[in-house]
């Protein structure tokens, strides 16, 4: 690997999952040693670096999993550096709290600075993790996935940050899988493929297509081709009747038919995400019912129930409620189903049930996918994988997905998308997605449901529409 970031530079670093992004960050950032070459940072040079040493030289990391200590405030999150280098034996709190609240002040972060980390959202521990990075005066922040959960009114405050941190001489690394992201922020790009550069460009040079940046990353061409939706029956696969929880969602009233893909969108707490939880049993209505294939089911008021009535679903948050991390590739893929295959007796067909895990691993290709290994072995877009391949080993009916390609590169997401689409049209299950990604609602949905403050404000149908249009449309709801 060579590349070089100037100051006031904003890099993009871009590749597949599982191509050595995280690992040369990691080297950066003084985690790994390298094996040979040499690193120079403010005109030093290094052939050997640890972690003290790059936070020295103002190099902070804004990784994936966030590195946020749930059991404690916002506050004390966005200062816990600064404190700790300070080597203060006292703590003014009033001081944390008020430095915490200007950082936040200064993203736009709306947000009581005493909240505990553990009940914040996946988007807004993701603020926080952006905070605590500049609080801490970078010179090089490295930027790995920062948008992942963000809306696109919170990307662009956030690009509006970025841009001003490039202002006051602050280089950024920033790692995306976003595209359309890509070509709004960076100055130059960096491609990488199975741990090789395979493209640079510098600043000035003029931007590629989205299209050759996936030909660098893949070395495939990718098919943009929209999901078309084939009427099976006149029997709807869900129908919602009324549904309410508490100040989430309210009134809530829709059909999804089998075989076909219904898009559910809308800004951060408009209720998406709850309602995703609701058609799952993770929460319980507070009114209103379900319908499953013409049948009414009441509401589910646990997993079990759903589980019951063939639907699955795939979480938001992999690492911590999609996934045992610890536990093999192949356990992972089972766990859902392992019941299934057990006796009165408690007995497991083994048989049988290693027939099943077999063919789950090969409903889609996962890099450096070794059944033995632990699941925390994988990249983030690889563990996505086998969240979805463990659902999908159950056979449901209605497979409800919350932000399936979250932190996902460019060729997972579109194995992911065809995924989807095939699952509708030829097993005919009913698939609910659940996404802030107007690219993603577009590729794999034939109509989308968009919340506002609870309630259902919009259906939007995709046929004919460009993204440009379809955009419009969900940011003039939303509005």
């Amino acid at each position: 690997m060579n590349f070089t970031i100037n100051e006031g530079e904003i890099r993009c670093l871009i590749g597949e999952n599982g191509c050595g992004k995280s690992t040369l960050i990691k080297v950066i950032s003084g985690f790994h040693s390298f094996d040979s070459g040499e690193l120079i940072i403010n005109n030093k040079r290094y052939e050997k670096i640890t972690t003290a040493e790059a936070i020295a030289e103002g190099i902070q990391v804004i990784y994936q999993d966030f590195s946020l200590f749930p059991n404690m405030t916002i506050a004390e999150n966005i200062m816990m550096y600064s404190t700790v280098a300070e080597r203060k034996i006292h703590v003014d709190w009033n001081d944390i709290k008020a430095s915490a609240k200007k950082i936040l002040d200064q993203v736009g972060f709306e947000i009581d600075p005493n909240l505990y980390v553990a009940g914040l959202s996946v988007a807004q521990k993701q603020m926080v993790a952006i905070c605590r990075a500049i609080v801490q005066k970078a010179k090089l922040l490295i930027m790995d996935e920062p948008t992942t959960a963000l809306t696109t009114k919170e990307v662009q405050r956030l690009f509006e940050i970025v841009r001003r941190l490039k202002d006051s001489g602050v280089s950024v690394l920033f790692v995306s899988h976003k595209l359309d992201e890509v070509s709004q922020i960076c100055d130059s790009y960096t491609i990488m493929r199975n741990g090789r550069r395979v493209f640079q460009s510098d600043v000035g040079d003029a931007k590629i297509t989205n299209e050759e940046i996936v030909y660098y990353m893949t070395g495939k061409r990718y098919s943009n081709s929209k999901f078309t939706y084939v009427p099976k029956n006149d029997i709807p696969a869900m129908k919602v009747n009324g549904l309410c929880y508490k100040k989430a969602f309210r009134d809530i009233q829709f059909t999804l038919r089998k075989g076909e893909v219904l898009g559910i969108t809308g800004l951060l707490g408009c209720g998406r995400s709850e309602l995703a939880k609701a058609l799952f049993g993770l929460i319980t209505p507070t009114k209103g019912s379900i319908e499953i294939s013409g049948k009414n089911v009441g509401i589910f008021r646990n997993v079990e129930e759903a589980i019951r009535y063939k639907i699955a679903y795939v979480p938001e948050d992999r690492l911590t409620e999609g996934l045992h991390l610890d536990q093999s590739i192949a356990d992972n893929i089972i766990a859902r189903i392992i019941r299934d295959y057990t006796n009165k007796a408690g007995i497991v067909n083994v048989k049988r049930l290693k027939k099943k895990q077999y063919e789950s691993m090969n409903l889609m290709e996962v890099t450096g996918m070794i059944p033995g290994n632990p699941a925390n072995s994988l990249s983030g877009g690889n563990q996505q994988k086998i969240v979805l391949m463990k659902w999908l080993a159950s056979e449901p009916n209605i497979l409800i997905l919350n932000c399936p390609t979250v932190g996902v590169d460019v060729g997972a997401k579109s194995d992911i998308h065809n995924i989807i689409k095939d699952l509708a049209i030829e097993k005919g299950i009913g698939v609910i997605v659940v996404s802030n990604d107007n690219y993603e609602l577009m590729q794999t949905c034939n109509r989308v449901l968009v919340m506002k403050e609870g309630c259902v404000v919009e259906e939007l149908f995709i046929k004919d529409q460009t993204l440009d249009e379809f955009e419009m449309m969900t940011e003039r709801a939303e509005s």
